[in-house]
This record gives C-alpha cells, sequence and structure tokens, in this order.
C-alpha cells in the first residue's frame, strides 16, 4: 500500500537532515560569525568587527602567495591528474592479459595517507641522503637544493598529483567499459586506427565523466593540507603555502581564530564558484558538439 502521508517521508529524511545540521550547515553558520569578529587565543570573548578581518585579507601578502600557490595546484591537478588518469585509462583498455595487475597497482597510492606519502617525498628531496641526489651523485652530478622558494609548490604538487591519479584513472576507465561495443566493432570495421579511435570515439563519449572528474580536482584541491604541511611546512618564507595550510597556521600558530574563519569562507566561495564556472564552460562545450 502506498504512503500518501508526508509525514513517512519526512521521518526517513530526519535522521540525514539532522546528521547534515549538525555537522555542515551549524559549523558553516558559526565560522561565517567568527569571521566577522577578532577572536584570539580561542578565548571566551569575541569582538564583532564586521567585515575587518576579509578587508586585512586584502592586504596580507602571504596570503596573496597562498592563493597563488592554489591557483597552481588547481592548474597542476587538472592537466596531470585527469590528463594522466585518462591516457592510463585508454592504455589499459587496451591491455588484455594482466588487466587487474595494472589497475591494482595504479590505485595503490589512493588507499595511502597523504601523510605518509608526504613523509616519503620529502626524504626523497633531502640535501644529504635524498634518492634524487643520490642518483644525482651516482651519475657524477652536483646534489642540488630541491625545496627553494622557487620549486617548493612543485615539489608538493607531484606528490598530491602521484597520489590522486589512480583515482581519476578507475573512474575514467569505468567510464570506458559502458561504452557500447557495437560502436567499437563498427568503427574496427571500417579500418578505424587505435590512435583515432581514442580521439574520435573514446574521449567524446567520455566527456559527463571528465566534467565530473574536474569538479572533483578542484575541490579536492582546496583541501589539500597534510602534503604541504609535511613536505615543506608551507616554507620557505612561506613560499608553499596553500589556503588551507596558512588558514592552520593563523588558527593554531598565531591563534588568530577570526581571520582563520574568514579564510576559511574564502575558500567555500572561490570553491563553489570555481566549481560553478568550470561546469558551466563543460555544458557549453558538450552543447556544441
Amino acid at each position: 500500500m502506498a504512503l500518501k502521508s508526508k509525514k513517512y517521508p519526512l521521518l526517513f529524511l530526519a535522521p540525514a537532515l539532522a546528521f547534515i545540521s549538525v555537522f555542515l550547515l551549524i559549523p558553516l553558520g558559526r565560522t561565517i560569525y567568527y569571521s566577522l569578529t577578532a577572536w584570539y587565543n580561542f578565548s571566551p570573548t569575541k569582538k564583532f568587527i564586521g567585515l575587518q578581518n576579509y578587508i586585512n585579507m586584502l592586504e596580507d601578502p602571504i596570503l596573496r602567495i597562498a592563493l597563488r600557490n592554489t591557483g597552481i595546484l588547481i592548474v597542476f591537478a587538472l592537466i596531470f591528474q585527469i590528463g594522466i588518469a585518462t591516457l592510463l585509462a585508454i592504455c589499459v583498455d587496451c591491455v588484455r592479459h594482466g588487466f587487474k595487475i595494472f589497475r591494482t597497482v595504479y590505485f595503490f597510492p589512493v588507499v595511502i595517507s597523504a601523510t605518509a606519502i608526504g613523509l616519503m617525498f620529502s626524504l626523497i628531496y633531502k640535501y644529504d641522503y635524498g634518492l634524487l641526489n643520490n642518483i644525482l651523485a651516482s651519475m657524477g652530478r652536483e646534489r642540488q637544493v630541491w625545496l627553494t622558494a622557487r620549486s617548493a609548490i612543485y615539489c608538493v604538487a607531484v606528490p598530491t598529483v602521484w597520489q590522486h591519479v589512480g583515482f581519476y584513472f578507475i573512474v575514467v576507465l569505468t567510464g570506458i567499459a559502458n561504452i557500447s561495443e557495437d560502436i567499437y566493432e563498427s568503427a574496427t570495421l571500417d579500418g578505424i586506427t587505435p590512435w583515432k579511435k581514442a580521439v574520435y570515439i573514446t574521449l567524446p563519449m567520455l566527456k559527463p565523466i571528465l566534467v565530473s572528474n574536474v569538479v572533483l580536482v578542484v575541490s579536492q584541491s582546496f583541501r589539500v593540507f597534510d602534503m604541504v604541511y609535511v613536505v615543506t611546512g608551507g616554507g620557505p618564507r612561506h613560499e608553499s603555502e596553500l589556503l588551507s595550510s596558512y588558514m592552520y597556521s593563523k588558527a593554531f600558530a598565531d591563534y588568530n581564530t577570526g581571520f582563520a574563519s574568514a579564510i576559511a569562507i574564502v575558500m567555500i566561495i572561490m570553491g563553489i564558484l570555481l566549481t560553478g564556472v568550470l561546469r558551466f564552460l563543460m555544458s557549453k562545450i558538450q552543447g556544441d558538439d
């Protein structure tokens, strides 16, 4: 018998609504309020100052560095995470033997904690006993300082990309598996080459998957914290700070929680706007096709 009463849908929705309210909406509302206050040292007193924290952000040179680095990381992730994942998925789809081995190997970094990967790469970058410098020394080359002010953000981006490529690889591979075999068989009968099959059939059919991956990459890039914290600590001279790491530094090192809350709100707004713009642009590209 159909349940026509409205109380039953509300009853089933109540746990989810309560969970979202307690762990998302209420904390978000409190963070917005904290961003409008001068709150230091987690003291019980908070002074309402309006938009002053946001005004101070415009004059903060370290915040500009963190904003620039976050943008670099997003672009780096969009190009290499999605690009490498798509390339690997197309190549592995052509493999007829050992398919599961490739899938397991590429996905393995995803299950490792970012802290462990960050520690591993921080050891790789070490000057005295790091893997990279040991390789250079074995070739008779001079050791290099890898974590410089100019290169630090890229030294963070490399392990970040490496860790998450496997996730997007699995997503793209699943999308390829859902493409009808009849399309490929017809193209094969027409004498299509593997390169043209990938460019003219596989990639166009994967556009909805790639749009979803773009949104996931952008949102994930805003959440990167532990990698930069372990590999560089935001240094040298704050040159590898991200918005997330700088927010942590202001909250738990400088104890300026009001300012840190303002950074959190800006991150949320930027994430929503950027993903919205990218979804719109990708939908326009799909519509044009």
